[in-house]
């Protein structure tokens, strides 16, 4: 272990991949610092430009624009009350309120001081549990990989953003947009129509800049009138004292655990940490009143788990190859671009790769804070660019990603496709990540699948009879069943409500 990460560090911080680590991260914060923009669609953008670059250095890119999108986001949550990516949206509930009382320096400072915290804490949890869980990982049979791909697209449908029932159908809908191609046992083209531009299937590329970036930027140009109301930025009381490192101590710990936890489970991601974080932090404070109008410790909480949450979910996406986050789908993606096939059997093929990444992340975060606290005024400046300006560039930049793949204008028409798709999708109130994960996922589950049904002679009875997979489809139940359940019970105490109270046609008989 320390072998391997003494090594990578070493890889690191030669010239040229330092530089790629620096770029990505600073991209990543003034991207993030941009409302409307997010690090899946920086990071999908990027993979074209990948493609001939060395997979230790185009990985090392990827991460520091993942790290550095994630504490982007807090300036604008702090100073515009938009969060700039969807994981600092409870940065806002204390952020700006906090800005808007003449102390956004503070506000800043403690973001971005937890948000370091937080990626250190997960760093360590991911050094120490990748290489062990990687090796558990090694002894899954094709029915054990079946059942938890099963079980963690069931629990991204269960925490995503409205109800669970869209989330099933997004993730459906995903795994639908990836059937088309050569069925992977027979050999034959399937669901093609005889049109041979789909006979190697939709690639990933284009799906994923069309549903991120293009989808984005239509829904930007449907609000593009809306005005931003400016806040200066003060640099006064941006670094923490000693005695506030020592009271927010048990919170910052607290909070980059819940954090790193949620990052490890599949698809949920940093949103779900920072509210989980938020409010067990509230639920513990001594001044709960203070939550929601300025209160010192949501902002720490919501940051420190926020950023926690990126090396808890480099650790499924290492150790199994499965995303534990939006991201971490592109991050795959990424991957295969490069020929390397993510699973438990990455660090035996892969080994500098897999250390770079762990190297990547924990370099990236102290360049995150350098960065964030010498910058932070001018990266704020960034959020007030006019979008009529940077939409077009944008999309430029789209085309010519997609086109540069196979250089045909297929690709082109996929991505702009998809990105109708994905915002009649957020308009309709179906989320996005399930989707994305689904289509990623699927050809690696019906593999699986497939291949245990070979080994039966088509049995499914393993799936049944053995621990880890009969554990998988009992947790997936539960999740799918439980919203169902709670929906149910809701519904019953709100109809015992209404029949218990007094009806509004009665009236008092002694008047």
């Amino acid at each position: 272990m320390i072998d391997g990460l003494t090594g990578a560090l070493a890889h690191i911080f030669t010239p040229l991949p330092f530089f790629y680590v620096v770029l990505g991260t600073v991209l990543g914060i003034v991207v993030g610092a941009i409302p409307g923009l997010s690090g899946a669609m920086l990071i999908a953008l990027t993979l074209p430009l990948t493609f001939y670059m060395e997979p230790v250095n185009a990985i090392v890119l990827l991460i520091g624009m993942y790290v550095g999108s994630i504490t982007g986001g807090l300036i604008t949550a702090t100073l515009l009350r938009m969060p700039g990516t969807p994981s600092n949206v409870v940065t806002t509930f204390d952020g700006h309120p906090m800005a808007m009382a003449g102390r956004p320096g503070r506000a800043l400072g403690l973001g971005i001081a937890a948000s370091f915290v937080g990626g250190l804490v997960s760093w360590i949890v991911l050094l120490l549990l990748a290489k062990p869980l990687s090796i558990w990982a090694t002894r899954f049979g094709p029915f054990e990989y079946f059942t938890l791909i099963l079980m963690a697209m069931v629990l991204i449908a269960s925490v995503s953003q409205g109800s669970m029932v869209k989330g099933l159908i997004a993730g459906f809908l995903g795994m639908l947009v990836s059937m088309p191609g050569v069925d992977p046992s027979a050999g034959q083209p399937r669901l093609t129509w005889d049109w041979y531009v789909l006979n190697g299937g939709l690639k990933l590329l284009p799906v994923l800049i069309g549903i991120f970036a293009v989808s984005q930027i239509i829904g930007d140009i449907v609000s593009i009138a809306k005005k931003i109301e400016r806040i200066e930025t003060s640099l006064s009381g941006m670094l923490m004292s000693l005695s506030d490192w020592r009271r927010q101590a048990v919170n910052l710990v607290r909070s980059s655990l819940i954090g790193t936890w949620v990052g490890i489970l599949p698809g949920i991601g940093a949103s779900i940490g920072s509210i989980m974080a938020y409010t067990a932090a509230k639920n513990m404070s001594r001044a709960p009143q203070e939550y929601g109008h300025g209160s010192e410790e949501g902002i720490v909480a919501s940051e420190a788990a926020n950023n926690a949450t990126v090396g808890g979910a480099l650790i499924p996406l290492i150790a199994m190859g499965i995303p534990g986050s939006v991201i971490d789908a592109i991050l795959i993606g990424a991957l295969m671009i490069h020929s390397i096939q993510p699973g438990p059997t990455l660090f035996l093929t892969n080994a500098d790769v897999v250390w770079a990444m762990i190297a990547a992340c924990l370099v990236a975060n102290v360049i995150m804070y350098v960065v964030m606290m010498g910058s932070v005024r001018f990266v704020s400046q960034v959020m007030y660019v006019p979008r009529t300006f940077l939409l077009p560039i944008i999309l430029v930049f789209c085309i010519i990603g997609a086109f540069a793949l196979d250089n045909t204008m297929f690709d082109v028409w996929v991505m702009l496709g998809f990105g109708v798709l994905g915002f009649a999708m957020e308009r309709a109130g179906f989320p996005l990540g399930p989707f994305v994960i689904g289509f990623v996922l699927a050809p690696l589950m019906e593999e699986k699948l497939r291949s245990g049904l070979m080994m039966t002679a088509g049995s499914i009875e393993p799936m049944f009879t053995r621990p880890l997979p009969l554990i998988f489809l009992s947790i997936a139940l539960v999740l799918l069943v439980f919203p169902f359940v709670r929906t149910w019970r809701e519904a019953r105490a709100v109809r015992a409500a209404a029949t218990s109270a007094p009806s509004s046609g009665d009236r008092d008989p002694t008047r």
